[in-house]
Parts: structure tokens; C-alpha cells; sequence
């Protein structure tokens, strides 16, 4: 089984997290084996997101997991919000989990704003990837090497342009465990056609 946690936090764009995590349960729900869980490191259960959607966790990320893939949402970074990645990159606790399972071996994949969060974590220099339009130059900053697609997959850290990259993101994940036509089947599920490029590290 392939398992994916989703993190949230105060201040989350509800579309970065909610679009992949439908994705990938519309893909168990036609065979896949697949996990999809929102997942989040505070006491609380309940987070309150950037357009004031209540969502109920499923529950705590545990640290020392064996866990496929974290999906970082972002939100709020370029509009400066109290709440969201700002103020999670200055807390400091989400970039320190996001490091502890990167060298545990989870692939990290962020989307949008998303991209802060894990560079923060000091995984983004000398890595290629991409965030938010607005947050281009800030990424470049900590020392990412931008491309210019819609989904970047670097090998284990993958992300995506966007707030509605979510999609793209997670249907690339599909396509990446399982096969083409599972996440084919879920863009006819959803009728979305998967926007722009997915550029991809060439291996030896």
C-alpha cells in the first residue's frame, strides 16, 4: 500500500489540500492501493483554513512512520496572513517534521506556497521546483533551482505551481506508484484535464 498523509495547519489553502486528497481517494475507490489521510502536528484535531473551511484531521502525524509520501499545502504566504505558511515557517515545528521524515525516506511533495514550508526545512537548495508564481523570487532566495512546469518531481521531493496544482500533483503521484491509466481513470472520474508539463529528473 502506497501511503499518503496530507499535513494542515491554521491558515491552509483548502484547495491545495482537499483537491489531491479527493484524488487519491477516488483512486482507491476504482482499485488502487492507496491511502490518503489529513493529518496534523498540533493537539487539536480541528484546523480552521485561509477561506475559514473547519476541517476535521484524521489524525496526528506520527514521526517515526513508515509514510510513502507527505503532501505540504500552502497558503497565505503571498498575501502575508496571520495565519499559514509565514507564520508555520517562523513556528518552525512543520519544517522540522517535514526534515525528520524526508530522512526517514518519505518523498515530500508540496503544493503551491507549500514549497516555503519545505524549503524551510533545508531541502530546497541546489533542488529543482516550483511554487506560486508570487513566491518565485522567495524560493529562489533559499536556493531552488525554479523550473517553470506545472509539476516538478525531483525524485523525493516533488512539487507543483499553483493553488489548483493539487490536482496535477496528485494525479502525477498516481501515475508514479501505480500506472498512467489509474490516474487517467480519475481525471475522467473528476472530468479534469491535467493542466501544463511534468518535468522530471532524468536518472542514470
Amino acid at each position: 500500500m502506497v501511503k499518503v498523509q496530507i499535513i494542515i495547519f491554521d491558515g491552509f489553502d483548502e484547495l491545495d489540500a482537499i483537491a489531491p486528497y479527493e484524488v487519491l481517494l477516488k483512486a482507491a475507490v476504482i482499485g488502487a492501493d492507496v491511502e490518503a489521510k489529513l493529518v496534523v502536528l498540533g493537539d487539536s484535531l480541528e484546523i480552521t483554513a485561509a477561506c475559514g473551511l473547519r476541517v476535521q484531521a484524521h489524525a496526528k502525524l506520527e514521526l517515526d512512520q513508515k509514510l510513502d509520501v507527505l503532501i505540504v499545502p500552502g497558503g497565505g504566504w503571498v498575501g502575508r496572513a496571520p495565519q499559514g505558511v509565514r507564520s508555520e515557517v517562523e513556528r518552525g515545528t512543520i519544517p522540522a517534521a517535514i526534515s525528520h521524515l524526508y530522512r526517514n525516506g518519505t518523498v515530500i511533495a508540496s503544493v503551491c506556497t507549500g514549497a516555503m514550508l519545505v524549503a524551510a526545512a533545508g531541502l530546497l537548495s541546489s533542488r529543482h521546483a516550483i511554487t506560486h508564481h508570487g513566491a518565485i523570487e522567495d524560493l529562489i532566495a533559499k536556493g531552488a533551482e525554479i523550473v517553470k512546469a506545472r509539476v516538478v518531481d525531483d525524485g523525493d521531493i516533488i512539487t507543483a505551481g499553483g493553488v489548483t496544482s493539487g490536482l496535477d500533483l496528485a494525479l502525477w503521484v498516481l501515475e508514479r506508484y501505480f500506472e498512467p491509466e489509474i490516474a487517467h481513470k480519475v481525471e475522467m472520474m473528476l472530468e479534469y484535464e491535467r493542466r501544463g508539463t511534468v518535468w522530471r529528473r532524468s536518472t542514470p
